[in-house]
């Protein structure tokens, strides 16, 4: 089991909903924290730029990380999301084994 946060930042609550529901749905996310909107201060192509976004904590593991970032990008408008994983190195272990459950196809 090696548990992982993935961190993204979407435009809206809509898009933040309906990735966080897909995450789920498709089993490679146990849990998805849609969290209250933030401004957002960067560059991009020389310029300095400022949004409002939606940011997402995406609970899963190192095995489902290629189909959650997929997911994003599939569902994202821009045209580099921010998709960041931190391990988690430590945790209740109730939790995680409960993470690792829901993230397994039914049958594994």
């Amino acid at each position: 089991m090696e548990p992982l946060l993935v961190l993204t930042n979407v435009p809206d609550r809509a898009l933040a909903e309906k990735l966080a529901h897909a995450l789920v749905e498709a089993r490679v996310a146990a849990c998805v924290n849609v969290l209250a909107p933030c401004r957002s201060i960067y560059r991009w192509q020389d310029a300095v730029e400022s949004a409002e976004e939606s940011p997402l904590m995406i609970k899963t593991t190192v095995t489902h990380y290629t189909a959650v970032e997929k997911l994003i990008r599939d569902h994202h408008p821009y045209a580099v999301p921010e998709v960041i994983a931190i391990p988690i190195t430590q945790g209740l272990p109730a939790y995680l084994d409960w993470l690792t459950q829901e993230t397994e196809s039914p049958g594994d």
